[in-house]
């Protein structure tokens, strides 16, 4: 049974069933599938006894280059936390949509804009770490060098999260994230799966 690939994938997003395929540079496996661990072309290798998936960040072609892909608001973007403090989360967004950026843009992530509900109980630091990957919405163009993003929505917040240990983390909840390894909780502003 032949599984249908994404062109292009982003980082935690299921690939296939590792019954169909192995994986390779790019991709981890979990939970019985083949996910991308980054940004980046899919492609397929013949190997045996089953194919291999691979997933490569590939520069921008000279033609696409001419059409750079810029956030805009109402885009979704992913992005990198980098640094966090009590009122913001500061991130690097390195993908659009599904389109992989060849050059990061700096975000930021304000306290007030992480939930809709109960805005002024939100906690950065239980919220986001720095290199989580987070899932967002641009609000606004911003100032002169930051977008700002919002992950008040279901479908927003962090897709893919490494313990204080460096364990890879999946969600229980909207609020916490468990070690795949040791099982230990912590809390974060997760994602509803897509």
């Amino acid at each position: 049974m032949a599984t249908t690939l994404p062109a292009v994938a982003a980082p935690g997003q299921p690939l296939a069933s590792s019954t169909s395929y192995l994986p390779g540079p790019g991709t981890s496996l979990f939970a019985n599938s083949i996910v991308s661990t980054i940004a980046g072309a899919v492609n397929t290798l013949p190997t045996t006894p089953l194919p291999t998936i691979t997933v490569r960040r590939s520069p921008l072609s000279a033609t696409s280059a001419s059409t750079s892909v810029l956030p805009t608001v109402q885009s979704t973007v992913l992005a990198r936390v980098t640094r966090i403090n009590p009122r913001q989360a500061t991130v690097s967004i390195f993908c659009v949509g599904d389109i992989p950026l060849n050059d990061e843009f700096q975000g930021i992530i304000r306290a007030q804009d992480v939930r809709a509900t109960e805005k002024d109980k939100v906690k950065i630091f239980d919220s986001f770490r720095p290199g989580d990957i987070v899932r967002a919405l641009v609000i606004s163009l911003g100032d002169q060098s930051n977008y700002y993003l919002s992950t008040a929505q279901n479908s927003l917040g962090v897709v893919m999260a490494y313990s204080e240990v460096g364990d890879l983390m999946h969600p229980l909840s909207w609020r916490q994230m468990a070690s795949t390894r040791t099982g230990v909780v912590e809390e974060r502003k997760v994602a509803k799966p897509i």
